[in-house]
């Protein structure tokens, strides 16, 4: 963008003045009782001012001051930011009906992939069925055991790579290796072929257009806000995320068409063939546009995430040289010397796996989740939180709680190793895959992907920095979107154990 979010705000105010003024003054909407307690908005813009470039932390700040449960009005969008466990609870489980649905930003309406797309339909009949299908054809436990040759075949190569890395003396970019192994074992899973390998161009137009997409949908944008500029799109990110859909729909629609050649003479058992039969029926559960929407919501969702968590955990470790050798030791211990981590073996790495949720509480890649959607007026502690009201749980926010977390500014694994919690939907201090009806259905696949590609780097391998650069000075900056991404890539330089 040439202009800041600041600066888009100053030029456009004597237009949104007139227009929301007109709006307001014929508003016939009522609050029926108390509302959470919030910073006083602004005439016209309400707490729009209050999000700042990182959102997370304004929001954490806020909360401080005006509880776990805070209204804010951002322009005519109403919202309220959820910051504890105890209320995540009451939002995600005991009222989940009330809050299934979402609150859509337009940069989702693209191609109306919100009609379609299972992130953002309504928790009903088309989302249930996307839910089930995505289940028995990709993340059921049998499908998962049965899917293991292809993981174990990405991290082989994942391995080989660095392995490669060693003799050149080349320096390994965690986020951008984590980010072609798990496109990699997607695309295998999903079309039975890898879309990039290490070392090519593809690798960054795919992560650059992944992060488009987490970014458009993520970052502030005013047409939400103020509905007289939805189709002014004053930022451009309607039209960015434009761009970016109908590069990755483009890439879809070869594969499709391709396989729709093929399948009379060679049938493959991947995702995609199951997706076709469904639309191949006479009376077709999906259409082709269904299919490609999906396909955008497990790229892109199931892609970025593992990466950016696995990009995060190795910075904490190289920042953390203890941590690490312990998590080596622990490798050692179970896999031995220079082998390959089983999946069998992750339940035996308690080590590693406190590592895995350390991470998921300190550095969450989705801090808000994605947004739900009050679809009545409903009663919360004391407070009513208004029908249609965006709702933000603050996951971020609360892994950093120190009501809820001992030392909650450090990375220390070994809170875990002496309490059961986990990041499955059921402990509301670590929800980064979210609660309740609406979780991430890809979990299964995450949680075996982030584990195993960790360990493939630690047991494996010794890190260095840069030459002259001190694991205090790793640069530890954050970049927005729906997604919470390193600003600066990490690379090291590995060395064969």
């Amino acid at each position: 963008m040439a202009m800041d979010f600041l600066t888009i705000f100053i030029l456009l105010s004597s237009v949104i003045l007139i227009c929301i003024l007109s709006q307001t003054l014929n508003s016939k909407h009522q609050k029926s009782g108390k509302l959470p307690p919030g910073p006083y908005p602004i005439p016209i813009v309400g707490n729009i001012l209050k999000l700042g470039q990182k959102p997370h932390l304004s929001l954490a700040k806020l909360s401080k001051t005006y509880g776990p449960l805070m209204y804010l009005k951002i322009g005519y969008l109403e919202t309220v930011v959820v910051s504890s466990p105890e209320i995540a609870k009451d939002i995600l489980q005991k009222y989940d009906h009330v809050f299934s649905s979402r609150s859509v930003p337009g940069a989702a309406m693209v191609d109306e992939h919100h009609k379609h797309s299972m992130v953002w339909l309504p928790a009903e009949n088309q989302w249930r069925k996307l839910r089930r299908i995505c289940k028995e054809q990709m993340f059921s436990m049998s499908r998962l055991d049965g899917s293991w040759d292809l993981r174990q075949e990405k991290l082989q190569k994942l391995f080989e790579y660095v392995s490669q890395c060693c003799v050149n003396g080349q320096a390994v970019n965690i986020g951008e290796a984590a980010f072609i192994t798990s496109l990699n074992l997607i695309s295998a899973t999903i079309f039975s072929v890898e879309l990039s390998e290490f070392n090519s161009d593809s690798s960054h137009e795919f992560k650059d257009v992944f992060w488009g997409v987490m970014k458009c949908i993520g970052s502030p944008n005013f047409a939400d806000y103020f509905p007289v500029l939805k189709y002014v799109d004053p930022q451009g990110i309607v039209r960015q995320n434009k761009f970016y859909f109908g590069k990755l729909f483009a890439i879809f629609d070869g594969i499709i068409d391709q396989r729709l050649k093929s399948r009379g003479t060679q049938k493959k058992n991947d995702l995609l063939e199951a997706l076709l039969d469904l639309n191949q029926k006479p009376d077709p559960e999906l259409s082709r546009d269904d299919i490609k929407h999906l396909l955008m919501d497990l790229f892109v969702a199931g892609v970025d995430t593992t990466t950016g968590t696995v990009e995060w955990a190795m910075t904490e470790l190289l920042r953390n040289s203890n941590k690490l050798l312990k998590a080596r030791n622990e490798l050692k211990d179970v896999v031995g010397v220079n082998g390959l981590i089983e999946e069998s073996d992750i339940s035996r790495l308690s080590y590693l796996q406190g590592v895995v949720k350390e991470t998921f509480r300190f550095h969450p890649v989705v801090p808000f989740l994605v947004p739900h959607k009050a679809n009545a007026d409903i009663e919360i502690n004391g407070y009513v939180v208004p029908k249609n009201a965006q709702i933000l749980v603050n996951v971020w926010a609360t892994g950093r709680d120190s009501n809820t977390w001992s030392s909650p500014n450090s990375f220390m694994p070994e809170r875990f190793l002496n309490h059961k919690i986990d990041f499955r939907g059921q402990d509301f201090e670590l929800i980064p895959f979210g609660a309740g009806r609406r979780i991430c259905p890809g979990l299964p696949l995450a949680s075996r992907m982030v584990h195993l590609m960790l360990a493939t780097l630690i047991c494996n391998f010794e890190w260095k920095l840069d030459e002259g650069l001190n694991q205090e000075e790793i640069d530890m900056s954050e970049k927005f979107g729906l997604s919470l991404q390193k600003a600066i890539p990490l690379k090291a330089f590995p060395i064969k154990l």
